[in-house]
């Protein structure tokens, strides 16, 4: 395989990622959490998707976070509270975390514990990119506005 078809390959598989993550064109979608180690394809295939860049600090409420997180960027909870902010009602989080070997690796009990004490509720997991697995995050039925 030559270096182009390698390339293709992996904007191939990037995108399947993004596109697990359930987005549509059009959405407004919050990212949180960026720093340089996040995966950039799957940056741009999630913007290609909602045909918009993400943003950082929101005018409205937005229907989607991207939530980055690491071990050492603290509590889950707490970024999980925080990522709520400026989310919709019928919005979620996608919380991204470095998969297990990868630096920041966090345990699942401890997503699963933050995900309940920020009273929250884990509803899917996707394999998005190589290095990174994402949470779907909503607010518990009974809860949204």
């Amino acid at each position: 395989m030559d270096k182009a078809e390698s390339n293709d390959r992996t904007s191939t598989d990037a995108l399947a990622g993004a596109d697990l993550l359930g987005l549509a064109l059009g959405q407004v979608v919050q990212e949180l959490g960026w720093d340089e180690d996040v995966d950039d394809a799957l940056r741009d295939d999630i913007m290609d998707i909602i045909d918009a860049e993400m943003i950082e600090e929101p005018l409205e409420a937005v229907d989607v976070v991207v939530l980055w997180w690491r071990d050492e960027d603290g509590d889950v909870a707490d970024g999980l509270v925080d990522a709520m902010t400026d989310l919709s009602g019928n919005g979620w989080i996608w919380l991204l975390t470095p998969k297990v070997g990868r630096p920041g690796f966090i345990d699942p009990a401890s997503i699963a514990e933050g995900v309940t004490v920020a009273g929250l509720s884990l509803t899917s997991t996707a394999n998005c990119a190589d290095d990174w697995q994402a949470t779907r995050v909503v607010r518990p039925k009974g809860a949204r506005r």
